[in-house]
């Protein structure tokens, strides 16, 4: 893992791995997810050293609960590439993906999968033996607290919507 300089906004100078500033596109996915009313989970594929799909949830969109930000993903680079295997390839995604979006990661034989939090409730890691091909390199906690803010905020506010409607009945 390299590091590299990267300036904010305010044009101040930071130090940040390759890890960090993929998972940070892949939370720029998240977000439009998020504006979308979508559970606010992205990602992103490198090939090489390009972006070369991004993917964000669309189960509410597309009325379509395999709409995950991963599957979308796959089917982005997989076109891109012309082919099915993605065995150069990394993927970045702000959440652990579920046991779906694993076991088509397997059949596209990922390289690399590198995710920010954890899903203790449905998460892949909770299946063993592991969903994931074998050559799988997995990586996790990459920015994992702004990963995880994002997603309790929305279900936060989720539960709120449903208490106020609740009250109004």
């Amino acid at each position: 893992m390299t590091a590299k300089k990267s300036k904010t906004e305010d044009n101040i100078e930071l130090m940040i791995s390759d890890d960090e500033k993929y998972m940070l596109a892949a939370l720029g996915e998240s977000r439009k997810a998020l504006e979308e009313n979508e559970v606010p989970i992205g990602c992103i594929i490198v090939g090489g050293d390009s972006v070369i799909a991004r993917g964000h949830n669309l189960t509410q969109t597309l009325n379509d609960p395999t709409a995950h930000a991963e599957m979308q993903a796959i089917t982005a680079a997989a076109a891109y590439l012309s082919g099915k295997y993605l065995d150069r390839c990394t993927l970045y995604v702000t959440v652990e993906p579920c046991p779906m979006c694993a076991a088509a990661l397997n059949w596209a034989q990922i390289g690399k999968i590198v995710y920010g939090c954890k899903d203790p409730k449905r998460g892949f890691s909770l299946f063993k033996p592991s969903l994931l091909h074998p050559k799988t390199e997995v990586v996790s906690g990459i920015l994992d607290g702004e990963c995880e803010k994002l997603m309790k905020e929305f279900f936060a506010k989720k539960r709120k919507a449903k208490t106020i409607r609740k009250k109004n009945k």
